[in-house]
């Protein structure tokens, strides 16, 4: 399956609680989600049938919901049983799981939609690596010139459709100049995230990573962040600089796409992939498939 169009594959995706083959998962075009972003999602792996922090995922993907005015219709009991249905349909026990929720058509095609159906879709597939051969010789990365906007301006805090506009620009733009990613500042200027994956430095020691007050607090982030206070490392969550890179000896990207990712240049920033990157990435693969 790997490979081909992922409008055309074999197997099934649950919709709108119902298996259905894969090629016949659709919806119509007049799709509020698709006109107006009224949609969230959850990206989220498994490992030896178990997807990693499930139930934190599908706490976060009602939150999301509701923090756009997306009412979704299913319990966290019942999205987690679509989820592990579709990996048993299909076979898979190590695979990405994407769950996506919008508002379909229905009596309202202006920017309202409260008359339009919330429906959710849950597929599976089997995912490499999200950047390559990166976790041996560190990811490049380009320097955004969009910028994580403000609280007051959007739900920044909801995995939304919608916010991801500005990370595919921005992607876009880094593969033109044979980056894998892009590194984006927030609407003050400090360093704030990839395009879907958080950030973190180590300097002397001590790790860094962007305060999110006005992006996603991903997941991975939380459970790396876990799993250096466990080796008793200084973590410092703190509003950074864009000048401080010059200043850092390490970097890593963490998400669950992403897992830990080692990255060995920003824009002219370089980076070594030190013991402590290293470190990290067997922790976390560890922790994962515990």
């Amino acid at each position: 399956m790997a490979g081909s169009a992922y409008d055309d594959r074999d197997g099934v995706i649950w919709l709108d609680g119902d298996l259905v083959p894969w090629r016949g998962a659709n919806t119509h075009v007049l799709s509020h989600g698709l006109h107006y972003a009224s949609s969230v999602f959850e990206g989220e792996r498994a490992y030896s049938g178990r997807i990693f922090r499930s139930r934190d995922h599908s706490e976060r993907l009602l939150k999301s919901g509701r923090d756009i005015d997306l009412p979704i219709p299913y319990s966290v009991d019942e999205i987690e049983a679509a989820k592990y249905l579709v990996m048993k349909e299909n076979g898979l026990s190590d695979a990405y799981v994407r769950v996506v929720c919008w508002r379909g058509s229905g009596e309202d095609m202006g920017v309202t939609s409260a008359r339009n159906p919330v429906r959710m879709a849950v597929a599976a597939w089997t995912w490499g690596a999200y950047y390559g051969d990166a976790k041996s010789v560190g990811a490049r990365l380009d320097i955004s010139t969009w910028r994580r906007p403000s609280p007051e301006t959007i739900p920044c805090f909801a995995k939304a459709s919608g916010l991801y506009m500005i990370c595919t620009l921005s992607k876009h733009a880094a593969e033109a100049k044979g980056c894998s990613d892009a590194m984006m500042l927030d609407h003050r200027g400090y360093v704030a995230e990839a395009t879907g994956a958080n950030i973190f430095f180590v300097r002397d020691g001590i790790v860094h990573t962007p305060l999110p007050d006005c992006f996603l607090d991903g997941l991975t982030r939380q459970t790396v962040i876990g799993l250096l206070k466990a080796r008793q490392v200084q973590v410092q969550e703190r509003h950074i600089e864009l000048a401080e890179l010059e200043e850092f000896q390490q970097c890593w990207l963490t998400g669950t796409a992403a897992e830990v990712t080692p990255v060995g240049q920003i824009g002219d920033y370089r980076f070594e992939v030190g013991e402590l990157t290293r470190t990290i990435v067997d922790d976390y693969e560890r922790a994962v498939r515990a």
